[in-house]
């Protein structure tokens, strides 16, 4: 088990193989952790394990990472632990890859350093269409098992961070507009339930304009061909 510590956050991260790093980013909601990939329909560790250096992460209060909770706290405080994490592996450039509350993290991630993430898969990306009572009651059975144990957060810092993570448009943390300006090449593996609509899919797929979308991927001749493709849009993309 592997620790990175930044400041009073305490980040668990593994790494499987060697080659060009791919940072991986759980699906899981709040509870984002390296064991949350299991729920992929295939072994996205595994593959990728073959061709690249994979860094995987428990993000911070789920899993083994650990980090205070204040009222401040937002997507570019994840986004900061995902960068803190690379500066420490001394990794500049870096593909992404992330499913669910991954997606966002991604935007956040080119958003924040554009220069770094040379490409970025996005599995099922999470988004808003009718669906911000969901996120809010994902966040807070999250919140409720970790307040017994961070008695000292007061409840409207809850409150405030729920806000910050949740109360934004399209992506949450990223406006139609933003998606629209990136320029780094995504391929978008469509989502198709409540918390990864497929019309945020889409939208990403249509806004980015160097976006691919993949809409059959979850099993028989789909899933195939789509574990092809992921190998083939990280090749393509190398080293940026």
């Amino acid at each position: 088990m592997a620790m990175f510590e930044h400041g009073d956050v305490r980040i668990h991260f593994e790494e499987q193989g060697d080659g060009f790093p791919i940072l991986l980013i759980a699906p899981g909601g709040m509870r984002s952790t390296i064991a949350a990939w299991s729920a992929a329909p295939w072994d996205v560790i595994a593959d990728l394990a073959t061709h690249y250096r994979v860094i995987i992460m428990d993000q911070r209060n789920a899993g083994q990472s650990r980090a205070p909770i204040t009222a401040q706290d937002s997507w570019d405080t994840y986004t900061a632990d995902q960068l803190a994490l690379m500066d420490h592996l001394e990794i500049d450039r870096f593909h992404v890859a992330g499913m669910c509350i991954g997606g966002p993290y991604i935007i956040g991630l080119i958003k924040n350093a554009p220069d770094r993430v040379v490409s970025a898969v996005m599995f099922q990306p999470i988004g808003l269409d009718d669906n911000k009572a969901a996120f809010y009651a994902m966040f807070d059975n999250w919140a409720d098992a970790l307040k017994p144990k961070l008695p000292e957060v007061p409840a409207d810092a809850w409150s405030s961070f729920r806000s910050n993570m949740y109360d934004g448009d399209f992506l949450f943390n990223a406006t139609r507009e933003e998606v629209a300006r990136v320029t780094t090449p995504l391929l978008v593996l469509k989502g198709d339930d409540l918390y990864h609509p497929a019309s945020t899919s889409l939208e990403i797929a249509d806004l980015a304009p160097n976006a691919t979308l993949i809409e059959d991927w979850k099993q028989g001749p789909g899933m195939a061909s789509a574990r092809t493709q992921v190998l083939e849009f990280l090749s393509a993309a190398g080293r940026g």
